[in-house]
């Protein structure tokens, strides 16, 4: 579930909310025990292609996709629309679905009284954020399975989350709540229709107005201040139950530490990184996070896999790998890679989206173990060991004396526990895993839904070019450039981006988060690679993005292209959560192509975006973690940082692993290949002409204010360069 502010000033909607609670006691507690209908008719869902709706088109619910066919009947008939959100690997809609949607009464009463409408919130992000923001808006949380009652028009009357069948929970019954809606709707429609367009009257101007507070670096020690009240020192992450990952605010804490040298920020971070990494919501046999823990100590995951998660945690990992050079943080970063290039990789070289929790009717089965499965698998020392290092116990941590794998026991300790050698330990432990991986292997797997979206395929590319650099592992730099391929020539259509693809289909044109993240995408693989393709590609991507989606008035971008579908709000997504909001990314993304390509209106079309949501910056720097990061990289000294040497020589490659082992979160770094072509690369930054090796050797400028400072020669000398960077970055209190 996710908070969020309550819908002020509209005392109607409230009295609303008193008619249905009337027309529930009405009805009583309805006896709607599941009555599963066996499968006879496919409803109109069956010809789409999310994974998501295809999982319904077997109801009995008379359901139809979003679109003019849904609305123009409920026109014409003069209903109100159910309409419901959710996403292929969504364990609550799971639920929702064989309760209420496979029940053969609940159906019927809804294909009575309703028009029905179902969206997979991946394919549409658009009409989740308006309904979700409706919702929360009106009850003070939100979360998926999404349940909205609309009129006719599609404005929002009445909506809430995952309702049971019957009453329990403390919710009403979904099938009460059917029956109230269309009594009400009956003989109270006037006062469902006048609230309905209250609060899409108040939607419309909710948005952020262009605010007047300062960007500011105190804004950026606010953040730091409200995280450091809420962490948690015994188990790391923030807050209490359920603890999600957050990437973004750790991404953020480590520019910080970056900028003021505080260790608690970066403690705080790597405390958060060996926790999550020991814990249950790691796959320590294939790799991957899980989406969240339900509980504070990372022990007990909702076991989904999402391709975002991995993407941004990947990245967190390398980064504070790069500060602290814990090996542990490169290891968990390339097992998140190699899990992805496995299993999350389409033919066709684009990433998938998710895989569920639920696998043979649970949730975790394919993840889960018990002694008995780990003897049979392995010889008896080799069991022992393995049962030590991950918790696996009779007793077990989870249902029905299952285990979820854990670090229980370092190495150290089972030296001392088993007198054996570390090397021995290590080399038992990974034969075990091997073992059980492949046997995990042959287990029925959860669900994956292999929509290619384009968004989150360039938070992936991003992370593996950085991670190849990084890491000096040339397989992740060339799974990234697959991917970009893909996306740049297969998700178009007449030129235009698209949203996702799936089965030899594009689907939807492509929004801001799909503009911004692959814009960021493609610079990370330009600074991978230093293939001047890759940036020119950016530079369009930026372009058309500013094109189809800014506010030219009041600054940031709208979700949504001016040449897309009309709905009854256009929003303009700021807060960062699971995923980081595409104004947060697009900021950034555009201040670095102005440093990358020394452009004035690159870099003024960032602080204007920046500037439109100040004053959420200044109110509430914690929510904005992603904004953050583009605050900080504008505040901080302007640095493109150029190489003037052959790509392949040993002194270029020298200088180029000192940048990268650094932890730069506010230079760029460009390549000016002495033996190569550079047409291209003149036309996307003219000024690195200007910047050429000196006496033939690979040569290093630091560039700032749209001019290049004194050239060095050496390793050495570039080193101390960037030391140099770093201070007068830094935060003076």
């Amino acid at each position: 579930m996710t908070g969020g502010r309550l819908y002020p000033g509209l005392a109607s909607f409230a009295v609303i909310g008193l008619v249905f609670a009337g027309v529930f006691a009405l009805y009583g507690e309805n006896d709607m025990s599941i009555k599963t209908a066996e499968p006879k008719n496919i409803n109109r869902l069956a010809g789409e292609t999310s994974p998501y709706l295809l999982q319904h088109a077997n109801n009995p619910v008379d359901w139809y996709p979003w679109g003019d066919e849904a609305f123009e009947r409920a026109r014409k008939e003069d209903k109100p629309i159910f309409l419901s959100i959710g996403y292929s690997t969504c364990h609550w809609c799971h639920v929702m679905e064989h309760e209420s949607f496979e029940n053969a009464e609940i159906a019927k009463i809804m294909n009575e009284h309703f028009v029905c409408i179902k969206v997979d919130r991946e394919q549409r992000p658009d009409v989740d954020q308006i309904y979700m923001n409706a919702v929360v808006m009106t009850t003070g949380s939100g979360g998926w399975p999404l349940s909205v009652f609309l009129t006719p028009a599609g404005e929002p009357f009445f909506g809430g989350t995952y309702f049971p069948p019957k009453d329990m929970f403390g919710r009403p019954g979904f099938g009460r709540i059917l029956l109230s809606v269309a009594e009400v709707w009956k003989n109270k429609r006037q006062d469902l229709v006048n609230s309905a367009g209250k609060l899409t009257e108040y939607m419309e101007v909710s948005e952020p107005a262009a605010g007047e507070a300062e960007l500011s670096a105190e804004t950026l020690t606010k953040a730091y201040q409200t995280f450091r009240s809420t962490f948690d020192a015994v188990n790391g992450g923030f807050g209490a139950a359920p603890k999600f990952p957050q990437p973004t605010n750790l991404s953020m804490l480590l520019s910080y530490w970056h900028r003021t040298d505080d260790g608690e920020a970066l403690s705080m971070v790597t405390e958060t990184l060996d926790a999550m990494a020991r814990g249950g919501i790691y796959d320590h046999l294939g790799g991957g996070f899980h989406r969240y823990a339900t509980d504070a100590r990372w022990l007990v995951p909702h076991f989904e896999k999402m391709l975002y998660d991995q993407a941004l945690l990947s990245k967190v990992y390398l980064q504070a790998y790069q500060i602290t050079g814990n090996e542990l943080y490169a290891q968990t970063a390339k097992e998140i890679f190699d899990y992805v290039l496995r299993d999350m990789t389409d033919p066709a070289g684009g990433f998938y989206s998710a895989e569920d929790a639920d696998s043979e009717g649970e949730e975790g089965t394919f993840y889960l173990w018990d002694p008995g499965q780990i003897a049979d698998l392995l010889d008896r020392n080799q069991a022992e060991l393995f049962n030590a290092r991950y918790g696996v116990t009779k007793k077990g941590n989870f249902e029905k004396g299952k285990t979820i794998l854990n670090l229980t026991a370092s190495i150290e300790q089972l030296e001392k526990q088993l007198q054996t050698d570390r090397v021995e330990i290590e080399n038992i432990l990974s034969s075990a895993r091997k073992k059980l991986f492949e046997h995990r292997d042959k287990r029925t797997r959860p669900h994956r839904d292999d929509k290619v979206i384009t968004a989150w395929n360039g938070l992936m590319i991003s992370s593996l070019a950085y991670g190849g650099a990084v890491l000096g592992e040339t397989k992740y730099v060339q799974a990234a450039e697959r991917s970009a391929d893909f996306l740049l020539s297969t998700l178009r259509n007449n030129g235009r981006l698209m949203r996702y693809y799936r089965e030899d289909r594009v689907v939807e044109k492509a929004f801001l988060d799909d503009y911004a993240f692959l814009t960021m995408g493609l610079l990370d693989l330009y600074e991978a690679t230093f293939d001047a393709r890759w940036l020119i590609e950016a530079k369009k991507l930026a372009e058309e993005m500013a094109e189809l989606f800014a506010d030219d008035e009041a600054g940031g971008f709208f979700l949504t292209g001016a040449d897309s579908e009309k709905l009854i709000a256009r929003t303009k997504p700021s807060s960062d959560g699971a995923i980081p909001s595409g104004n947060s990314v697009a900021a950034l993304a555009i201040l670095k192509l102005g440093r990358m390509t020394m452009s004035r209106d690159f870099e003024q079309q960032g602080v204007k975006v920046l500037e439109a949501f100040s004053m959420q910056l200044e109110n509430a720097p914690a929510y904005l973690t992603a904004m953050l990061e583009a605050l900080s990289f504008l505040l901080a000294p302007g640095s493109e940082i150029v190489i003037a040497g052959k790509s392949d020589a040993a002194d270029t490659g020298a200088m180029l692993k000192v940048i990268r082992t650094r932890f730069l979160p506010n230079s760029v770094v460009l390549l000016h290949d002495q033996d190569g072509a550079n047409s291209e690369l003149y036309e996307a930054a003219p000024f690195v002409k200007n910047q050429t090796a000196v006496e033939g050797r690979a040569t290093a400028y630091l560039c700032r204010n749209y001019a290049c400072g004194r050239p060095v020669n050496t390793a050495g000398e570039l080193e101390e360069m960037l030391k140099d960077i770093v201070e007068e970055g830094k935060i003076k209190h």
